[in-house]
């Protein structure tokens, strides 16, 4: 039966009711024949009806009836919000059963998230029995945001549920203690960080790895029974004062010990010896560390928390990270020292223990953090805070991370204006692309335009420059992403120097507001009313997934299953999730494509393998080439799908490297309302090949020339085109790469 709770606990906390002035616990206030503020959830045949006929207290009781086995059920909830203290929670209700032979009957409880439950289901109550006052009482804490309860039936027969109550700690719930909020460091920390004094930067870096090792691994503030953001601020008054390691260790044993004892723990797996990445602690052995503290260190290793946990979830059904409980203190733009040491432990231990992708960056991630102290505390305004955050984020070489929120002091100096054209990086040269209006004045520019400077400087040393602050996981992605910013700016026009057939000139060009240009998104964004599919000369099948929609599937395998090729072309986000459907189009046998890494919240820092997942066959495989087209725009669930293709029979992959960011995204929050992302699990190759920074390597490299885009040619489908037209002079029945 927890199984079956926790099946419908996420329909119960969207269906809260959050006004506790108009509690009908005895199902009294009804409307349309429904009790105000009852759900219900479970098998559909099951039937409830508020009966006004039979009742324990007032005129009206709810009943369930049902005739199902013992994998059937129905459940009645009622929530509340957990805005109140204490310590234990008890649910009264009296219950009334008949002919209840299969499964049983019972209350239900249950504190989310995943705080506590109770079903009954180790007293079941069955048969036909009078009006009788059960109960169910759980522990609570601090980290309960809601309460559900009511009445459950599994199996067959019919119960009646009435006057229902709730008491916390003995009292009624209208006198429950207030909530209780630890609000010291509200409006700032008050932490003034010198770290021109010894040792203190060396110290502070040991601080930020203890802080985050007893956040992820200590019982206690697992179970969300401190604020940890404010006990960094408690410590860190007397910290800076130690004079020497034996004083700094015994202020961070007697910090450890004022946490509460670590009991036992029996259910501790052993770290997997197969496990994909494996959580570095070897610094807490290494020496440096006093025999006490490191030994208290290990306990808690061996020990550590299991379970729900306060600060750290992974999503159900997917494994990437989910960092619960982050206050961004968005109040702050621009924070004291505390909050900005704060800001770099955050990021740095979730990366730290639940990055798949720490171990193929640039540098060793354990050098990061004494590396970012200074910058983040020596930042003198919101501008140089939010730059420092950007630049230890483009450390991780994650195309999914950047950085939003706070007062976009970055994006405020960058500037909104932007000339009416696009420009991307061909053959290591910024080009005019793409005019956004072919109506508007060119200035006498036209596609295939070389830039070569702008505003007098040159654009590798623009590129250079920039190159630490872009977070991209391979070069042709920070490419693109700098390319979109290198004209933008605050100004009106720009001085530009232009290239074509070896002719230089410089020129000034207006700009206007991105939200003045028509059609500045188009290149991004899924265009309306316009076909995702349609038929090339020579019985050809194009189809594009920016604006592929689900329904097309179908009408793909229909009009195009008899042409010679299909050219799918994911230089673009796609629009709807057709890797399984559309990919099984292309195989005639199930196949593998992909496998993925996930962390273990009961051991941070551990990523173990998952099994391989496979493509469906229908066994009526397309017979024609597929061509897959690929570039530095193909990104995450482009990439995704692309390894969907490439499982097919007769199928090749065109292009560049593909952005090397798979995966699905975590939210990250810092101090100051900043916000980033991460790619939350690692995106391997059935043989174990990486996905993250390699991104999808073609079959065939394939690179638009300058040449080309002024003749306008699209040289990936003239390319695709050809192979098509080769393959079938000569069909082959084999995986053709």
């Amino acid at each position: 039966m927890n199984k079956l709770i926790f099946t419908f606990s996420i329909f119960l906390l969207c269906n809260s009711i959050y006004a506790q002035d108009s509690l009908n616990f005895d199902f009294e206030i009804l409307k349309d024949k429904e009790a105000i503020g009852w759900f219900s959830y479970g098998n559909k045949d099951y039937n409830i009806v508020y009966d006004k006929t039979i009742s324990q207290n007032g005129t009206t009781s709810a009943s369930l009836e049902g005739n199902g086995n013992l994998e059937e059920y129905k459940v009645l909830t009622y929530s509340i919000p957990a805005d109140f203290g204490g310590k234990k929670i008890k649910l009264t209700g009296y219950l009334k059963t008949e002919n209840v032979t299969e499964g049983w009957a019972g209350l239900w409880m249950r504190i989310d998230p995943d705080v506590s439950l109770d079903d009954m289901a180790s007293r079941k109550v069955q048969g036909t029995n009078d009006w009788k006052k059960y109960e169910i009482e759980l522990e609570t804490n601090r980290r309960a945001t809601t309460i559900s309860f009511g009445g459950l039936l599994v199996g067959t027969g019919k119960i009646w549920v009435d006057n229902f109550n709730i008491t916390v700690d003995g009292k009624p719930l209208h006198q429950a203690p207030e909530k209780e909020f630890d609000k010291e460091f509200d409006k700032g920390s008050n932490i003034t960080i010198d770290l021109s004094q010894k040792n203190q930067l060396e110290n502070l870096t040991l601080l930020g790895r203890i802080w985050g090792f007893l956040k992820y691994y200590h019982p206690e503030v697992g179970d969300g029974n401190f604020n940890w953001d404010y006990e960094l601020f408690r410590i860190l008054p007397d910290y800076q004062k130690a004079k020497s390691n034996a004083d700094r260790d015994k202020i961070l044993s007697n910090w450890i010990d004022n946490l509460g004892a670590v009991k036992i723990c029996k259910k501790c797996k052993a770290l997997d010896e197969n496990a994909a990445l494996k959580p570095n602690l070897t610094w807490i052995t290494d020496g440096n560390l006093s025999k006490k503290l490191s030994d208290k260190l290990q306990f808690i290793t061996q020990n550590r928390h299991q379970g729900n946990h306060y600060y750290i979830d992974m999503i159900r059904g997917v494994g990437n990270p989910e960092f619960k409980n982050e206050n961004s203190y968005a109040d702050m733009p621009y924070p004291d020292d505390g909050f900005k040491l704060l800001s770099v432990y955050k990021y740095w231990n979730m990366i730290n223990y639940f990055y798949p992708y720490k171990h193929i960056m640039d540098k060793d991630w354990n050098d990061s953090l004494k590396e970012n102290i200074p910058p983040f505390i020596n930042a003198k305004n919101e501008l140089e805070y939010e730059l420092a955050a950007l630049k230890m984020i483009a450390d991780i070489k994650d195309t999914h991370a950047n950085l939003w929120g706070g007062k976009n002091k970055i994006n405020e100096i960058l500037g909104d204006n932007y000339p009416n054209f696009h420009v991307s990086f061909i053959e290591n040269k910024l080009a005019i692309d793409n005019f956004y209006n072919e109506d508007s004045p060119k200035n006498g520019l036209k596609t295939g335009d070389i830039i070569t400077r702008i505003n007098g400087k040159k654009i590798e040393d623009i590129v250079r420059d920039n190159h630490d602050f872009y977070p991209a996981s391979n070069q042709p992605t920070r490419l693109r992403d700098i390319s979109f910013n290198l004209l933008r700016t605050t100004s009106n026009s720009l001085d530009i120097e232009v290239e074509n057939n070896g002719i230089k000139l410089i020129k000034t060009i207006p700009v206007y507001n991105k939200k003045d240009i028509k059609d500045f998104y188009k290149k991004y964004t899924k265009e309306e009313n316009i076909s995702s599919y349609r038929l090339l000369e020579n019985n050809i099948g194009y189809v594009s997934l920016k604006n592929i929609k689900d329904e097309d599937v179908d009408k793909i395998k229909k009009e195009l299953k008899d042409t010679k090729g299909i050219i799918v072309d994911i230089r673009n986000y796609p629009s709807a999730s057709i890797s399984f459907t559309l990919g099984s189009f292309f195989t005639s046998s199930k196949t593998p494509f992909v496998k993925f890494t996930t962390g273990n919240i009961d051991y941070p820092g551990e990523f173990t393998m998952g099994d391989n997942l496979y493509i469906p066959s229908k066994g009526k495989t397309y017979q024609g080439k597929v061509i897959v087209l690929v570039n530095e725009k193909s990104q995450s669930a482009a990439e995704y799908t692309a390894m969907a293709f490439r499982a097919g029979d007769n199928v090749s992959i065109i292009g560049s490297t593909t952005a090397g960011a798979d995966g699905n995204v975590s939210t990250i929050y810092l101090p100051g309302g900043l916000r980033t992302m991460i790619s939350g699990i690692g995106v391997y190759y059935p043989d174990g090949t990486e996905t993250q920074r390699v991104g999808i390597v073609p079959d065939i490299e394939i690179k638009p020339t300058i040449k080309g885009l002024q003749e306008g040619r699209d040289e990936l489908i003239e390319k695709a085109i050809e192979i098509i037209n080769q393959y079938n002079l000569t069909p082959k029945n084999t995986k053709d790469k």
